[in-house]
């Protein structure tokens, strides 16, 4: 039976405050896991900061 998504919530919920989920049910703990992994793999990728500057300006836009 899937997960409804109110369970989904509360799950989300516990996984980003870095909460324990309390279940057993392993459709459960699938997803709390998955969110634990993405929030992990989101810290390890750098973050870009600033504005980027594109230097080649096509010909005729600054005359």
């Amino acid at each position: 039976m899937p997960l409804s998504s109110y369970r989904m919530h509360r799950i989300y919920l516990a996984a980003t405050m870095n909460y324990g989920l309390g279940s057993d049910d392993p459709e459960e703990l699938a997803y709390y896991n998955k969110i634990r992994k993405e929030m992990a793999d989101m810290k390890k990728e750098p973050v870009k900061k600033g504005i980027p500057f594109n230097w080649d300006t096509p010909d005729g836009i600054d005359k």
